[in-house]
């Protein structure tokens, strides 16, 4: 099981793909995933639980769920990978729990309206067809808390990030929250990720600040604080390093 990196998208990005007898390893992002097929079957694990998907139904993979998509005989399929900025208000729900299912049927107009969705179409139309997606899958989810008994070590660090990303998000404060020692810590997560941990919070902090850049009118410096660098050259190093362009760059091609 890795961690996929280049499906952490930043702010306001979307990517969306078909193919043929789709296969691929158990792993984890980020990011939200939509995916059905308009042919054949296509064999699906979230979280160990198993799931069949046909024309008729489809998935949405939650941020930070192990998944693997497997092809026994044949698929066609429809997958799309969204930033969870851009639906910013489901978060809501999101960000304090998980689907007991994640499998629903959605619309076959829905499902059509996304297919037709390229690089021409406007902000505004993804976004709708993204809430329309995730309207329809709450229509019928039932949710447990992420905070429960049956939570693994991995998703409880992944949790401690998102909360706790814009102060001190070190090894040594995860120690002291989960009872665990922070070398058996570091080893585990780059066992099961692999990344370190350090790797994982300063890429977790420059998505967050693609977000404020894109959605907000902080000043970089602000911004830098607001997710978690303690000065702004720490913030433009890794900023550059992560998105390939300083901050003030990117704040200006928007």
């Amino acid at each position: 099981m890795f961690y996929e990196f280049k499906n952490d998208l930043s702010a306001d990005e979307f990517k969306l793909e078909t193919g043929v007898n789709f296969s691929f390893p158990e792993h984890l992002h980020g990011s939200f995933e939509f995916i059905t097929v308009t042919e054949g079957e296509l064999s699906v694990s979230i979280d160990g639980a198993e799931y069949t998907v046909t024309p008729e139904n489809a998935l949405l993979v939650f941020p930070n769920q192990i998944h693997k998509f497997t092809t026994k005989t044949q698929s066609r399929h429809l997958l799309c990978i969204f930033s969870t900025s851009l639906v910013k208000a489901y978060g809501k729900v999101y960000h304090s729990s998980l689907p007991i299912s994640n499998s629903f049927a959605p619309p076959k107009e829905l499902k059509k309206r996304l297919a037709e969705c390229n690089n021409g179409a406007s902000l505004l139309d993804i976004k709708g067809i993204l809430y329309s997606i995730c309207g329809e899958f709450d229509k019928g989810a039932e949710y447990v808390q992420k905070k429960s008994e049956n939570d693994t070590l991995l998703h409880t660090i992944f949790r401690f990030v998102e909360e706790n990303y814009s102060r001190d998000c070190s090894l040594a404060e995860l120690s002291r929250a989960t009872s665990y020692h922070y070398v058996y810590l570091s080893k585990y997560f780059k066992k099961c990720v692999g990344t370190s941990f350090t790797e994982y919070v300063t890429r977790y902090r420059i998505s967050e600040a693609c977000y404020l850049i894109k959605n907000t009118e902080p000043t970089i410096l602000k911004t830098a604080y607001e997710c978690g660098f303690d000065s702004l050259r720490s913030f433009n190093r890794n900023f550059r390093e992560i998105i390939g362009m300083p901050p003030t760059e990117y704040k200006n091609s928007i």
